[in-house]
Order: structure tokens, then sequence, then C-alpha cells
């Protein structure tokens, strides 16, 4: 009976062990994971992207997409040089919007279409991306300088307007690094190490895009 007894209680003891040491591994994922998500937040606070929506997928929709494009950032060099940060990006390029939409009106009546095009400045949510293979942006809500091009169905052309990576106008270099911390830019440059947290945060974001 004693020895059944000794027998119970060290089954109770390895099963409380277990059980404490599960919640302990929980309690540092879930920690591990809030730190990982706060820090997506702030490298998403601190870009700004650009995004241009073509009317459709046919090729004539999609090359004119970058003229427009181009057209875009030829009009407004003066804003595209890559000092305009996510934070007075409504503030300096909102006032521009409709001298911006007349260039790109104009390209698209020289290139044979009548589609209108509408230029906004806002909080646009974005799938987890990587830029040029060696930058990932987790999934969430930027600011963004967005281009729709007549009913905005084809497939999009976008990139990273502050820091500058893809503005051919930009004032000076500045690097990723210039931007963020040293913990946002390795979540931002890690590539493969963070693809399973990207994957986390990126259901979650669209978990909340939902109930939103």
């Amino acid at each position: 009976m004693k020895e059944n007894n000794k027998r119970e209680n060290a089954k109770r003891k390895i099963i409380k062990l277990e059980a404490s040491i599960l919640a302990s591994l929980l309690i540092c994922c879930v920690l591990n994971i809030s730190s990982f998500s706060e820090k997506c937040s702030n490298i998403r606070e601190k870009m700004l992207r650009m995004h241009v929506i073509a009317n459709s997928d046919s090729e004539e929709d999609q090359a004119l997409k970058l003229k427009v494009r181009d057209a875009v950032l030829s009009e407004g060099k003066e804003i595209f040089d890559g000092s305009v940060t996510a934070e007075d990006a409504k503030d300096k390029i909102l006032p521009e919007t409709e001298r911006l939409r007349k260039a790109a009106l104009k390209v698209i009546e020289n290139e044979g279409f009548e589609y209108d095009v509408k230029i906004t400045v806002e909080n646009e949510y974005f799938n987890t991306r990587t830029y040029d293979s060696s930058v990932t942006l987790p999934a969430g809500y930027y600011t963004a300088v967005k281009v729709i091009i007549g009913e905005g169905k084809g497939h999009n052309w976008w990139c990273v307007m502050f820091p500058p990576m893809c503005l051919p106008a930009a004032s000076k270099e500045c690097e990723i690094s210039d931007v963020l911390d040293e913990g946002e830019t390795e979540i931002a440059t890690g590539g493969s190490r963070y693809r399973f947290k990207f994957k986390i945060v990126e259901i979650y974001e669209k978990i909340s895009e939902k109930f939103k």
C-alpha cells in the first residue's frame, strides 16, 4: 500500500513538474512573440510606402501602370526625394495630389485611355512582403501613397519611399538601419530566420482585419 502511495505521489510530482515546464515554455513563447510583434509595429510606423494599382491585368493596363508611376514620381520629384517620412506624409503630399493626378491623367490620355486616377495618402494594409530579396516588411497597416488607375483591379506595383529604397530622385542615400533601431533592423533584414514569426504576425493581422 505504501509503495503504491509513493508511486502515485511520484507520478503527481512528475505531472506537476511537466505542467510547470510547459507553462513556462508557453509564457516564454508568448513574451517572445509579443516582443516581436511590438518591433513589427514600430517598423510599420516608420515606413512610408507607395502603391500603384493598375486598372486590370491586361498587358496594356500593366504597361500603363508603370508609365503613370513614372509620371507621378517625376512630377513630384521634390517631395518624392526620400525626405518625406511616414509621419509628415499627409501634410506634405496631400496638398500636391491634384497636381500629381493631372500629370497621371495626361499620360493616360496620351496613351489613348480614358481612365480616371485617384491619389491618396492613407493607412493601408499590406501582407508580409520581401523587397529586393534583402528586406522583409511584416504584415499590417502602413502609411502609403496610393495611386489607383481606373477600376484598380489589376496587379500592383509597390515600393518603400522612406527610407528611399526605390526612388531614383532620392536626395541622399539612406540605409534602413538609419531609420530602424538595431532590433528592428535585424527583423527586417533577417530573412528566413523570422519566417515563422512573420507568418504568426500575418495571421494575427488578418484576423484583426476581419474584425475591423
